[in-house]
């Protein structure tokens, strides 16, 4: 059987996403209840961090702990990944010393390349391309709060950057509509959007988007490496912050997300986070469980394959 990884939703097949999100529900469970399980003594993950971030490091090291295993951080001043060394070459070392590899980078090209030289699972923690580990979090969520999503309407409102690539696979994975309302130059890929065509519309306007969707979804207006285009952006998109009046126009019972950091009286309004259907902070734990849940699939399939 072949090794396993996660670079993108479509690495799993849909039934595999439902477990590993039904698994996520059941891991929180047992942590909310101060239940010790630790399947993984002994087991390493190598994080490798091209690109900063608090939660994902936080999470994937939290989750690795509580699994009895323990977790190597490297960020990009610890590791040169096709700069000092071959890509190829690092994968083959690295992996050779690990039981696991999560990989946060730009080009999207690294990981695929990183996975094709390893010998352990790699999982994607976020590229300029894709951003799988957030949506297994965000349909967590969902379900937590509302049941299956499929058939449902999503509204991504904003940038149409990872997360919306992410969206749109994630539309054809769980069977639910994606209505895009991006900046005109600041859409998705068109290869994106002409092969999801089925599940995903571009609309006009954030409002057209909202229009009886049942979720909610933004991220913020200009990405990390993007700093410099901030002020250009934030014309650009001035009309697509997400607020109470665009709420208004989804249904009662319609659920916010926001991948954070957020940026109030940017991407959102002040209170946006606050809001009666807002679930972001569930959103944000649901990375740890999620990304455990993952983990656990990935290190079980390793098994399997030996």
């Amino acid at each position: 059987m072949a090794l396993r990884h996660f670079l993108t939703l479509r690495d799993l097949s849909t039934l595999e996403l439902n477990q590993i999100v039904q698994r996520g529900i059941e891991l929180k469970r047992m942590q909310h209840n101060n239940q010790v399980f630790q399947p993984f003594t002994g087991k390493v993950m190598g994080m490798i961090f091209e690109k900063s971030s608090t939660r994902t490091r936080v999470s994937f090291e939290a989750g690795m702990s509580q699994f009895g295993g323990s977790a190597i951080f490297l960020s990009s001043r610890d590791t040169q990944l096709g700069r000092g060394e071959p890509i190829e070459d690092s994968a083959r070392v690295i992996s050779s010393m690990l039981d696991i590899v999560m990989i946060r980078t730009f080009g999207h090209d690294i990981v695929e390349r990183f996975a094709s030289y390893s010998a352990v699972p790699v999982i994607n923690a976020l590229t300029d391309d894709h951003h799988p580990c957030q949506l297994l979090a965000d349909i967590q969520t969902y379900v937590e709060h509302r049941g299956s999503i499929e058939g449902k309407t999503v509204a991504w409102i904003g940038d149409g950057n990872n997360m919306c690539n992410s969206y749109i696979e994630a539309a054809h994975m769980w069977g639910f509509k994606l209505k895009i309302a991006a900046p005109k130059g600041y859409e998705p890929q068109e290869k994106f959007l002409n092969e999801f065509a089925h599940c995903v519309e571009l609309v006009g306007s954030a409002e057209d988007a909202a229009v009886n969707a049942d979720l909610i979804v933004t991220d913020v207006w200009a990405s990390m490496g993007q700093e410099e285009e901030q002020k250009i952006r934030e014309k650009a998109f001035a009309d697509y912050q997400v607020n109470e009046r665009l709420m208004d126009l989804a249904h009662a019972d319609c659920l916010f997300m926001h991948c954070l950091p957020a940026h109030r009286g940017e991407e959102i309004s002040e209170n946006m986070l606050d809001h009666k259907n807002a679930v972001v902070w569930d959103e944000a734990e649901n990375r740890l469980h999620a990304q455990k849940a993952l983990v656990e699939f990935l290190l079980n399939e390793n098994l399997k394959k030996d």
